[in-house]
């Protein structure tokens, strides 16, 4: 079992807080794993097993206490003294009203509180709703690409790191498909994960009337990764297709994609007059997988693939991230945590004069002090002007 130090290590200075921790991401990309993983850290500082309290909402054996009254008085009648208790709820977006039954348990008793679901805005917003300024919320990724050599490292798979970037260029992160040795089993589940993240944190949960619609602007959105996308273009290319959506209906529809954590709307930031621009979000699918299954590859595409690696990398390493604009030009990322910021360049291949000119012309109006990065999967390093130029192997493993 890969160990998920990249999320453990943000995780693990609030153990014993007394905030409510919030797991969120897609569905199937290890959060119950993750929560599995601090339990047993836990439970290596001498805690007894009776003051770890685990919940599953997945688990047909929790199906009892899937309301708010009898949640409640499960955990109350765990609870049998004013010790420190630990309580791990997964999927708790399943319990109508979850979030006042947590809220009484963190004003009540000494408990640590760990909950987990597929939806990002379910959790913050309803949550906040209560719990204003008391919870903590980590985003969780499937495999990063070291994630990824790590797991085939553990299970024995035996290539090189130019092999398995290939593979994980077409196959993604998510565990289950990276326990599958064959093409067709990956490509069965992998359409599994998507087949279940689609109706049950789509479709069910916004009580989605057109299935078909929402289908192909998720189809739209996914091959298009990495690319400018906006109601108006999706609703255009519908109707080209004789399916006529309204705009609105597709923003809500792009919104219902956003907080299953499918893919990411980027902003596009002013680098100069230092604001977020309210237009021209890009979008990001979650996992190369996904873009497999959605989209042909071919060779023009691997600058779009490369790109939504490195967008993926930066947000499991928990940076916020956003889309840089200069008065001439653009900068595929900035990077910011705390009082860290870099910016960042993505492309495939350096091979023309025309290519260099664009990545490392990109930086020419940028006047700060900030660490600059072009990422290709050029072998040779081609640093240049104070901007740094990295392997995307290397940069991944680094």
């Amino acid at each position: 079992m890969v160990k998920r130090e990249l999320y453990l290590e943000r995780i693990r200075p609030f153990y014993d807080s007394e905030m409510i921790k919030v797991i969120t991401g897609i569905r199937r990309c290890g959060k119950s794993t993750l929560m599995q993983q601090i339990m047993d850290e836990i439970h290596q500082h001498d805690i007894a097993d009776d003051h770890i309290i685990y919940i599953n909402f997945e688990n047909y054996k929790y199906k009892k206490i899937g309301n708010p009254d009898a949640l409640y008085e499960y955990v109350e009648n765990a609870i049998k003294d004013t010790a420190k208790y630990y309580l791990f709820i997964d999927e708790i977006q399943n319990v109508p009203d979850f979030e006042l039954v947590v809220n009484s348990f963190r004003a009540t008793h000494n408990i640590s509180i760990f909950i987990t679901g597929s939806n990002s805005k379910l959790l913050s917003g309803e949550l906040a709703t209560h719990l204003s300024g008391r919870t903590l919320s980590f985003r969780i990724m499937p495999f990063c690409f070291k994630e990824y050599v790590a797991f085939c490292e553990e299970t024995n798979i035996q290539k090189s790191i130019e092999e398995l970037l290939d593979d994980y260029m077409l196959w993604g992160g998510f565990p289950l498909v990276c326990k599958e040795s064959e093409y067709s089993s990956k490509e069965v589940i992998l359409s599994n994960i998507y087949d279940s993240v689609v109706l049950k944190d789509v479709v069910m949960r916004n009580k989605i009337a057109s299935v078909t619609a929402l289908e192909k602007i998720l189809e739209y959105v996914i091959a298009n990764s990495s690319l400018t996308v906006s109601g108006n273009t999706i609703a255009a290319a519908l109707k080209a297709d004789d399916m006529n959506i309204s705009v609105p209906t597709v923003y809500d529809y792009l919104k219902y994609i956003s907080d299953a954590c499918i893919c990411d709307k980027v902003p596009r930031y002013d680098i100069r007059g230092k604001k977020v621009l309210a237009y021209e979000e890009k979008t990001y699918v979650c996992d190369l997988g996904f873009f497999h299954l959605k989209k042909n590859r071919v060779k023009e595409e691997y600058s779009h693939i490369i790109e939504t690696i490195c967008y993926n990398e930066l947000i499991a390493r928990g940076y916020q991230v956003y889309i840089g604009k200069t008065h001439k030009s653009e900068v595929d990322f900035i990077a910011q945590k705390g009082s860290e910021k870099f910016y960042l360049q993505a492309a495939y291949l350096l091979d023309n004069e025309n290519t260099v000119e664009r990545e490392f012309g990109a930086y020419r109006t940028i006047e700060d002090n900030y660490p600059k990065y072009v990422i290709s999967t050029d072998r040779i390093p081609m640093s240049r002007d104070g901007i740094i130029h990295m392997n995307l192997s290397e940069w991944l493993l680094n």
